[in-house]
């Protein structure tokens, strides 16, 4: 029993890690504490999981539970992590390339969306959730779920592109479509 839990739970421990680090902002410390408190809520509530249920949703909404619970008590006891990361923690950038300069940007405008949607954007586009898994993982209904993505999506394209550019009727193609292909790279 105890090894068919193992090989359970090891499968999974890779996306738990991305999925705490970027809960964490990228405290690998803490995210490590936070996939090990995880994992022993799983395994001390083992008998509570649904085998015909999803297991990695299962794992991933106890390791998000473990995280939501823990900020508020840090709030709560005036422990407020730092909102922006520091720049040792960008990739760096080799003499003017703009690749690494809009990965950067790109960085940044993420660590400044709200948690709930970064939360959203990091299951659905890394860890390939689908929008119901991730609705059952944060415990909100699916209708959240795409709003938040799309105000997520939204906030980013804004941040990227300058506000004028990133409203509705933008003259900014959206990605994958035949007026994006057309538009030169910069």
């Amino acid at each position: 029993m105890l090894n068919e839990q193992a090989a359970l739970i090891e499968t999974q421990l890779p996306g738990l890690r991305r999925f705490a680090r970027a809960l964490v902002r990228g405290d690998g410390e803490r995210a490590d504490d936070l996939v090990q408190d995880g994992i022993e809520r799983a395994l001390a509530h083992w008998h509570r999981r649904r085998p015909e249920g999803n297991f990695r949703g299962w794992l991933y909404t106890i390791v998000y539970n473990r995280f939501v619970t823990g900020e508020h008590m840090r709030r709560r006891h005036g422990q407020i992590p730092l909102a922006e990361a520091s720049e040792a923690e960008l990739p760096p950038i080799d003499g003017g390339q703009y690749a690494a300069l809009h990965y950067r940007d790109f960085l940044r405008a993420f660590r400044t969306l709200p948690e709930n949607q970064r939360s959203v954007m990091r299951l659905i586009a890394v860890e390939g959730l689908s929008y119901q898994q991730v609705a059952r993982v944060l415990g909100v209904p699916i209708g959240t779920v795409m709003s938040r993505l799309s105000r997520a999506r939204e906030r980013l394209r804004r941040h990227m592109w300058g506000e004028a550019g990133a409203g509705r009727g933008s003259s900014i193609p959206a990605a994958g479509s035949a007026a994006a292909a057309r538009c030169p790279k910069t």
